[in-house]
């Protein structure tokens, strides 16, 4: 078995590093990327959640970005079990998450959600509540049960997510991370599929940014100049995998040049495997790609520690697909600047602990089972 100590080194060395997002210094590049748990009744979290993030940053996650927590519009979600960030016992016990983080040695960030044409009606926690988008279509294209918004809700909207990130500053969070992916409402205007608006926020890439980066300026306005603003982006949508926003990296910069100008400070760039070029031409990953287009801070996320491929990267044995020299690799050269850990952190609390510290036999592969259980 081939040595682990200059990799359990080069791992802990680099993956160690402080980085600067704003006014806020994360005390390592390992983030815990938002995870939907539904383990929060009345949208209240409760001394589960309060553990379960704890845990995370005192095994050493630098940064916790929380499950999405739908802002206070009635349209925003369609669970009660989902936490909210708003209301005045929602906030409270957030305020205790973030207290016991902090505690823990970890830094922290709501993502702040409203799932736009996704929601069904008469879901609660706002059962009469509509389904709102910026057309009224679905994901597939097709219409829904609800309607294109109104200029009307396009500014009780902006004020839902301005309300959640005033209150994330005044309840103690170290910043704020709006939903920008996945095919949800913010996203759903950046897509062509669901965007089909003629007004101003409809048409080429840069008009169907224009209301998702007024909403960001509002956000920007509403919070310290050095308090973080991250937005979550992703070119795969549920359901539609093969989903694009952009081509081209013309085409990229035309939505993201925008965001960053209207306040964004990091980017969060989601895919489902990090390795994988974005674009031809360049082995650089969306991440990569936003931070050369934009010059901000970025968070890579994707299948990082998912299998046994990368205790066997560490450990020598067979010939994995992934190396962990490659995301060392990547992160030394400034491709992105965190890696954002998922359903490996459900499975093994103690996961950023055991790589920052060489004990990589200890990793435990992922099990489904892990996403029932708030362990």
């Amino acid at each position: 078995m081939t040595s682990t100590a200059a990799p359990a080194s080069r791992a802990a060395e680099i993956l160690s590093r402080p980085v600067q997002l704003n006014g806020l210094t994360v005390p390592n590049r390992i983030a815990m990327a938002p995870m939907t748990r539904q383990f929060s009744p009345g949208g209240v979290p409760g001394e589960d959640v309060r553990s379960y993030y704890a845990r995370r940053a005192a095994a050493g996650v630098g940064l916790i970005v929380t499950e999405g927590t739908y802002v206070g519009h009635d349209s925003a979600g369609q669970s009660d079990r989902i936490p909210r960030f708003h209301g005045e016992e929602q906030l409270a016990g957030w305020a205790k998450v973030a207290e016991e983080v902090h505690a823990a040695g970890g830094t922290i960030v709501p993502q702040l959600w409203h799932i736009g044409m996704v929601r069904k009606q008469g879901e609660p926690p706002y059962a009469d509540a509509p389904a709102l988008g910026p057309s009224g279509l679905r994901l597939d294209g097709t219409e829904g049960t609800g309607r294109a918004m109104t200029r009307t809700d396009l500014d009780e909207v902006t004020a839902a997510f301005v309300e959640a990130a005033a209150a994330a500053e005044r309840i103690g969070f170290d910043g704020i991370e709006l939903h920008g992916a996945h095919g949800y409402l913010l996203d759903q205007f950046l897509w062509e599929g669901t965007n089909r608006r003629t007004d101003g926020y409809g048409g080429d890439p840069v008009s169907r940014t224009k209301y998702v980066a007024e909403l960001v300026a509002a956000v920007r306005a509403a919070v310290s100049p050095t308090f973080p603003v991250i937005f979550r982006y992703s070119q795969w949508k549920q359901e539609a995998y093969s989903a694009r926003l952009a081509e081209t990296p013309a085409e990229l910069e035309a939505i993201l040049a925008p965001l960053a100008e209207a306040g964004v400070d990091a980017f969060h760039a989601s895919t489902r495997r990090y390795w994988i070029p974005e674009f031809e031409g360049s082995d650089l990953n969306l991440a990569g790609w936003t931070k050369k287009l934009t010059g901000r801070p970025t968070i890579t996320v994707g299948s990082v520690g998912l299998d046994g491929d990368f205790i066997h990267a560490f450990m020598g044995e067979g010939a994995p697909t992934r190396s962990i020299d490659e995301l060392l690799d990547r992160l030394e050269r400034d491709e992105f600047d965190l890696v954002a850990i998922g359903r490996a952190l459900l499975q093994d609390p103690e996961w950023a602990a055991k790589v920052l510290s060489g004990r990589f036999e200890e990793l435990k592969p992922y099990e489904a089972a892990a996403v029932k259980t708030l362990s």
